[in-house]
């Protein structure tokens, strides 16, 4: 379909532009100009008291576990998994991630996120479900070993992690992308790592791992591993060797910061998701201050609970104003970028992330005739202080309309959250007898 955003504010990272017009022929934007374009449009949507801007890129998530959104609550790291997600994940089907990647898609969509950096397992199942919704996804099967596990080619994740990537990357005409993924430093062994880190060497696959989430995960790395931090002992085993998108960072040090920046690494920063598990804050601005690229990522709903990337942005923007003792530490503009084009690179999507003739027409339209929205200073700062993830009205992908107006065009959403809960019941009842 092709489209015509007519007389729409227009917004990115660096600037406004207001009274534009933004034409879509097929999955790109062909033109954003004050006069309109010629030619016949499918469609042509009044931009008046509309705002256009990027999609979001979620650049750290594990959708199928809104399967588990207020399952786990009031609960430390460590218990929380251990006594309730693992043992929940355990009895997960191939068809049960299916359904619940869905209903993240679904989710995604109606927030205005247009691609999500995934990890988990079944990963055909998550194939399966992004193809079918039309979302873009980065997906990776989460690697987890013995600690002692030296042979990772007879290991069968990662045999699984192989055969994915094989099979599905640049599926879709591009929309699903494999990353290799190991889990984390305290759920792999040496051996493993290394290993992985090899073969995305080998293919130019791109990498994605938990990093220095909480402080005791940070300090017992240095403990068993000779003093060092998740960063530098990964970076030894060549886990950087390619582009790697590092959740979490919270208790990253300084000469982490620095191997991050050196090795072009992007550190996800899961602001909701840390404040809900008490890891802490990502010292975000001292991250730009070295040229790290920081993207923003909602982990997953059973730690947030939520997709809403416009609830991520303004924690995101206001956290580190807080920690530093500095309202100018993290500007409207660095979180609209952390948000969309720094995600997009993390992803290796480099023409999405722009409004922008040449790009693909990854959108989100908000609706901000609203009172909340009113006046208009700055729309930047309205949007990242004042909006809401309710204000999106409509949802592009590749130049498909996905969402518009509560209504999904891909995703049966009454059916989608009718087989959640015939999972979660199933589930339950084996837990619980």
């Amino acid at each position: 379909m092709n489209t015509l955003f007519r007389d729409i504010t227009v917004l990115t990272p660096d600037e406004v532009k207001r009274h534009c017009y933004v034409a879509v022929r097929g999955e790109r934007i062909v033109h954003v100009g004050a006069a309109p374009p010629a030619g016949a449009f499918d469609r042509v949507l009044d931009g008046r008291e509309r705002l256009l801007a990027p999609g979001f890129c979620n650049a750290h998530a594990h959708s199928p576990m809104s399967l588990m959104r207020g399952y786990g609550e009031n609960m430390a790291l460590d218990d929380w998994l251990t006594k309730k997600i693992f043992p929940f994940e355990d009895r997960l089907s191939g068809e049960d991630v299916y359904w619940a990647t869905l209903l993240s898609a679904a989710e995604s969509l109606r927030y205005g996120i247009v691609s999500s950096t995934d990890m988990y397992s079944f990963c055909e199942d998550m194939v399966r479900a992004v193809s079918e919704s039309g979302i873009k996804a980065n997906i990776g099967r989460g690697i987890v070993s013995d600690p002692d596990e030296e042979d990772a080619d007879g290991l069968e994740r990662f045999r699984e992690a192989t055969r994915l990537y094989e099979q599905f990357h640049g599926a879709e005409e591009g929309r699903i992308r494999v990353d290799m993924s190991i889990h984390a430093e305290y759920t792999s062994s040496s051996a493993v790592a290394r290993r992985v880190a090899e073969y995305a060497a080998e293919k130019g696959a791109h990498m994605h791992v938990h990093i220095s989430e909480t402080r005791a995960e940070h300090e017992s790395c240095k403990g068993r591993r000779g003093g060092l931090t998740p960063v530098a002992y990964f970076d030894g085993l060549g886990l950087f060797g390619t582009r790697t998108t590092a959740a979490h960072c919270v208790w990253a040090e300084p000469g982490d910061m620095d191997i991050l920046a050196a090795r072009n690494a992007t550190v996800a920063s899961c602001p909701v998701s840390n404040l809900k598990l008490a890891g802490g804050v990502c010292d975000v601005p001292a991250l730009f201050e070295r040229g790290v690229n920081v993207a923003i990522g909602t982990d997953s709903v059973a730690s947030n609970n939520s997709l809403d990337m416009s609830e991520e942005m303004k924690f995101f923007a206001l956290l580190n104003k807080e920690r530093k003792g500095d309202p100018t530490s993290i500007t409207p503009a660095q979180t609209l970028r952390a948000a969309t084009s720094a995600g997009a690179l993390s992803q290796g999507r480099d023409d999405c992330g722009r409004v922008e003739a040449g790009f693909r027409a990854d959108l989100v339209v908000f609706d901000v005739s609203g009172p909340h929205m009113h006046p208009v200073h700055d729309i930047r700062n309205n949007l990242i202080y004042s909006a809401s993830g309710g204000d999106v009205a409509l949802t592009m992908v590749d130049g498909r309309i996905l969402y518009e107006a509560g209504r999904w065009t891909t995703i049966d959403t009454e059916r989608v959250e009718a087989e959640c809960a015939r999972a979660v019941n199933r589930i339950l009842g084996a837990l619980h007898g």
